[in-house]
């Protein structure tokens, strides 16, 4: 009989990922490091591989965590919307804007198992950058927005410090002077910091490639064109790399219309995004 697999050691495990290291997932779920390290080892007993390299920069996902982590994904997210199906029916329409850095499959996966739930609800999904954010807020085709909060007019509900973490294809000789980069097109305020984390770490850059697009950056890293710097959610298996300057976090937010406050459909799927996206929130006014 196969074993059972706990919510709350898939939680720690998700957790680490998205957050990049033990440490980080510890403090986002109100555990100490030690308890959260001994779930991730019962959860490799329960499933008898070992499902993440720890390094001293962070946690990686091993061939097997590369293969496990969409399926502890998913059991989280239709466990959330399990417990949300037996609450209050929602109806109507909710635009949600994100950066396209929060489009992964397991977010559109959700979101599309949250559609079958809720027939009587329409989910439209808008991705691009922070600006066309803010020009879908104030036009009333979104009605909750995931993005750098600089470009956010409203307070935000709540905001999340993420990390950021380097990819580059396994051959690339990460010594190189000048060190090639690939980067995402403006505006990117994220960019910025980058560079700046290499310059203060004496280490000079030159851009090779810019996209405005994920998969524009994701296969530039993969044919060896540059490093790159993502959230660990978008680091494809086999490309997480050490020995390059420690980065600094990235803010995001989100917000909501003005008005919709009361709104059981945007309540529903705010806390989707929010239990799909983060790993710890600093909550604001609500």
């Amino acid at each position: 009989m196969a074993p059972d697999l706990e919510t709350a050691l898939l939680r720690a495990f998700v957790s680490s990922v998205r957050s990049g290291s033990i440490s980080r997932a510890a403090t986002a779920l109100g555990h100490s490091q030690p308890a959260l390290s001994s779930q991730l080892r019962r959860l490799e007993r329960t499933v008898g591989r070992r499902l993440l390299d720890r390094g001293t920069t962070g946690v990686s996902l091993t061939k097997a965590g590369e293969v496990f982590l969409p399926y502890a994904e998913r059991i989280l997210s239709l466990s959330a919307q399990a417990v949300a199906a037996a609450g209050p029916d929602v109806a109507g329409h909710c635009g949600i804007g994100l950066m396209e850095d929060f489009v992964t499959p397991s977010l559109v996966e959700a979101l599309g198992d949250f559609s079958a739930l809720h027939p009587d609800a329409t989910l439209e999904l808008v991705t691009g950058p922070g600006p066309l954010m803010k020009q879908s807020l104030a036009e009333g085709r979104v009605q909750l927005a995931l993005c750098d909060p600089f470009y956010l007019a409203q307070t935000p509900r709540w905001t999340a410090r993420l990390p950021l973490t380097w990819s580059a294809a396994p051959d690339l000789d990460r010594d190189q002077d000048p060190l090639p980069l690939v980067l995402f097109s403006q505006p990117c305020r994220w960019r910025a910091p980058v560079l700046d984390a290499l310059e203060s770490a004496g280490r000079r850059w030159r851009i090779v490639f810019e996209s405005t697009a994920m998969g524009g950056v994701q296969a530039a890293v993969r044919a060896g064109l540059g490093a790159t710097a993502l959230l660990p959610a978008n680091v494809e298996p086999g490309t997480a790399v050490e020995g390059l300057p420690a980065l600094p976090d990235v803010e995001v937010a989100l917000v909501r219309s003005a008005g919709r406050d009361g709104d059981p459909l945007l309540q529903a799927v705010e806390d989707l995004l929010r239990a799909l996206t983060m790993p710890r929130a600093d909550p604001g006014p609500r």
